[in-house]
């Protein structure tokens, strides 16, 4: 099983690969996060992810061993073998003054009638965060000819359908028989959901969550909205990259706050000393442009939240899809000082309308979110689609489901992409990427004949998602175009459709 362990990070630290891959694979089941038993990557396996040679890791392996880490079992693999203790090592301690709420959030504390059930009393064990919006409505024969690069959906005929109805069906039968225990269930969602999404965390993205920490939502935008209304009032500041996710643009101002919005270049958010109280980033795939953001820059953003005593929302909203090429560890890894809140959706694997995201929490954060979540679902919601989540999660379908879809939208990604360069390069410079669910590239030439090329596209029945910014006191056009699901003609004939707009301007241009 593979796992996302914080090499990168270790490889800072660390003189020669070897020794960095030894701490990232040691310190990870000393603290816990690979616990005992669990099955690790074969050589082959992670010496292709990190750009290792298969010697290198297996020599690694044997030192573990040997110091009664790992064991090496023949035709079955390598597991740990090490039981780490039963405390887990401490994070960042603070007091209120590290996490200062708004009014809203200090008020809601006062109320009575609400009381947060810990996880584990229980019985039980774009952006977008979702569809896009539709530019222009068609149907009949014109619906059938649009290529519509503005949905942000998935490719449904890809998607497991049996094989979910299974798990629904199996929560579903006892349901009724279950549904005086759901009242009281905890706030922050289903315990098995939270637990496995802990696990999940810990495999593929390094981050050493407790279940306790995670809050199921019904979609990464609620997350931050509720974040926004605890830690944002008037008067108060957040950061927002520009381009961004309007969604949370909307959100911090509808909280009171002034938002700064933060320059974007080709490697992401450019830090600086913002005098705000909060930051959202978008730091593994930013959003709209893709853009990775360095190691560098992630510490400066970190240190900057130290100096600040701010706080930073990280949201992964779709680097869960990556083609190639290596993913660097997410900021909620490098976090020591409970900086980070961690944000995370399944609207990109999961059927349409099924509305699951959730938020990885700072200590501190966990009752004021609680409360915050209460007074708008005092109970759960979707909470047969959790338990069905987590039982398909914990089976391990969930991830073969999602290595599936990763092969699949491989192909239209590099097909696409391919398209682009060959035909439109001259007119949008596209952001190189080695991840995610969309394309991006910035418009060339002038906001005129950009305007000219989005309504005659339009015409042909060509959408997609649109940035805008002012740079230099002039409007700059990006276009974001979604592909998981348009088939291979879909691709091609929207790619010359667009093509065919662009020729026919160059013709007419003086």
């Amino acid at each position: 099983m593979t796992f996302q362990l914080p090499y990168y990070t270790y490889l800072e630290q660390h003189r020669s690969k070897q020794s960095a891959l030894y701490h990232a694979i040691r310190d990870g089941i000393t603290s816990g996060m690979l616990p005992s038993r669990t099955r690790l990557a074969s050589s082959r396996t992670l010496a292709a992810q990190y750009g290792l040679s298969r010697g290198t890791v297996n020599l690694v392996y044997e030192m573990l061993a040997a110091e009664g880490y790992l064991s090496s079992e023949p035709g079955r693999g390598t597991f740990v073998l090490y039981e780490a203790a039963a405390h887990r090592r401490e994070r960042g301690s603070v007091d209120g003054r590290v996490y200062p709420l708004s009014d809203w959030a200090r008020r809601l504390e006062k109320l009575n009638g609400w009381r947060h059930e810990v996880a584990g009393q229980s019985d039980s064990a774009k952006k977008g965060d979702g569809e896009g919006e539709r530019q222009g409505g068609e149907n009949g024969e014109e619906e059938d000819r649009a290529i519509r690069f503005d949905l942000a959906t998935l490719d449904l005929q890809q998607f497991p359908a049996q094989e979910w109805h299974r798990f629904l069906y199996a929560e579903a039968r006892g349901y009724v028989q279950r549904a005086t225990a759901a009242m009281g269930h905890p706030v922050l969602g289903d315990a098995a959901l939270r637990g496995a999404i802990a696990a999940y965390l810990r495999r593929a993205r390094g981050i050493d969550a407790d279940p306790r920490q995670i809050a199921v939502v019904g979609g990464s935008l609620q997350a931050i909205a509720l974040l926004a209304q605890l830690l944002l009032g008037d008067q108060s500041r957040a950061v927002i990259e520009s381009p961004g996710y309007s969604g949370a643009l909307r959100a911090f101002r509808a909280a009171g706050a002034d938002c700064i919005e933060a320059r974007v270049d080709g490697e992401g958010i450019v830090p600086e000393d913002w005098p705000a109280q909060l930051l959202l980033v978008t730091p593994n795939r930013q959003f709209p442009t893709g853009a990775v953001l360095p190691m560098r820059r992630r510490r400066e953003l970190l240190q900057w939240a130290v100096t600040q005593g701010a706080l930073i929302i990280e949201d992964d909203y779709d680097s869960e899809f990556r083609y190639r090429g290596k993913a660097l560890d997410p900021l909620k890894t490098l976090d020591r000082e409970g900086r980070v809140i961690y944000i995370g959706s399944f609207s990109k694997t999961l059927l349409p309308g099924t509305r699951i995201g959730y938020a990885v929490l700072p200590d501190p954060l966990i009752e004021p979110f609680a409360r915050a979540k209460a007074l708008y679902e005092p109970q759960p919601s979707n909470l047969l689609e959790q338990r069905a989540l987590a039982a398909w999660m914990l089976s391990g379908q969930y991830e073969r489901h999602l290595r599936r879809m990763i092969r699949v939208y491989s192909r239209s990604f590099r097909q696409l992409g391919e398209l682009l360069t060959e035909r439109l390069s001259e007119a949008i410079a596209f952001v190189e990427g080695d991840a995610g669910l969309s394309l991006f590239g910035w418009w060339r030439l002038s906001a005129a004949l950009y305007m000219q090329f989005r309504d005659e596209c339009a015409r042909q029945r060509v959408y997609w998602s649109e940035a805008v910014i002012n740079q230099e006191g002039e409007q700059r056009y990006g276009i974001m175009l979604h592909f998981p699901h348009l088939s291979s003609e879909q691709l091609r004939a929207g790619v010359e459709r667009m093509e065919q707009v662009w020729l026919r301007l160059q013709s007419y241009s003086p």
